[in-house]
Parts: structure tokens; sequence; C-alpha cells
């Protein structure tokens, strides 16, 4: 099984490859390296809510087992974006 690609983690690469690529362009006018960490948190965030939300729909019955583990999983990987920035 193939796993999900995760949003949050695709949208802030897309952010550090906007900074400037190797063919030497600079970085967009008004971005600077705290705007794009906290867009990253903010990803990370969006992703923690939307984990907590699957797994409390999950725990009221109305949720799927296999959503839940993604939606953590998304969280996860949101979170070592974060960290790794």
């Amino acid at each position: 099984m193939v796993a999900p690609v995760n949003p949050a983690a695709i949208s802030a690469y897309a952010r550090a490859a906007s900074m400037g690529g190797s063919d030497g362009a600079a970085a967009a006018p008004g971005s600077s390296f705290g705007e794009i960490l906290g867009g990253v948190i903010k990803d990370a965030v969006q992703s923690g809510k939307a984990a907590e939300a699957k797994a409390s729909g999950l725990m009221q019955g109305k949720g799927d087992l296999v959503d839940v583990v993604s939606a953590v999983n998304s969280a996860e990987m949101s979170l070592e974006t974060v960290v790794a920035t």
C-alpha cells in the first residue's frame, strides 16, 4: 500500500522552493524564514486538528479506522516537517 501524500508537507516544500532555487533566483519579496516557518506550523496545527476530528468521529461511531490512521499519519508528517525546518 502506498502512503498518501501529505498536503501540509507539499505546501511547506512549495514555500521553501519559492524562496529560491539552484538558478540563483532571489526569495520573493516579503518572504522570510519566519513567514515560511509560520506557514508550516499553521499547516501542522491544521493537520493535528483534522486528525483529532477524525478520531473523535471514530469514537462516536461515525468514522473509519483507516481514515483516522491516515489523518494521524498526516499530522505526524506535518510535525516532522516543522521539526526539520
